[in-house]
């Protein structure tokens, strides 16, 4: 009894420490405090039954994204400490993708999708919609994601 005693220890000592290690579970949107200078209100935003929260800032005039056009959107994008991490202004080309098809991550899909041309639209993406656990160069894994987006153009 004593032999199988010494032999089991170490390995409870060592599952209970690979369970420390384990990587930190997803964050959910409503749990996250967003930096002030993002401006997030998730009461005045509509939730996807995916997650996806979106505010319109700006309803556009122009014709609806429909999933299988080609969108030109301006766009920045930060992480829930304000950090921001891309943009595309206006100053820049506008940047191009087939909505709907997975050319972006599915929380763009998603959230872009019903986007009036000359719209501009909040989106609060969680990390299963986004970057997942692996994250993408400077997006850490896990990580709640807040867009603002402009729709400029469809083809």
């Amino acid at each position: 009894m004593l032999r199988t005693w010494s032999f089991a220890f170490p390995l409870i000592v060592f599952a209970a420490g690979c369970a420390r290690d384990k990587p930190p579970s997803e964050a959910t949107i409503e749990n996250t405090t967003f930096a002030p200078s993002l401006g997030i209100d998730l009461a005045g935003m509509a939730k996807t039954p995916t997650g996806l929260y979106y505010k319109d800032v700006i309803i556009g005039t122009g014709p609806e994204a429909v999933p299988g056009q080609q969108v030109s959107v301006h766009y920045a994008g930060a992480l829930a400490d304000g950090t921001q991490f891309d943009a595309n202004g206006s100053a820049d080309p506008a940047y191009s993708f087939k909505l709907g098809v997975g050319a972006v991550i599915a929380g763009w899909d998603e959230g872009v999708a019903g986007m009036k041309v000359g719209g501009r639209r909040q989106l609060i993406i969680p990390s299963s919609l986004g970057y997942g656990i692996a994250g993408h160069g400077p997006i850490p894994g896990h990580s709640i994601l807040v867009f603002t987006v402009d729709l400029v153009g469809l083809q």
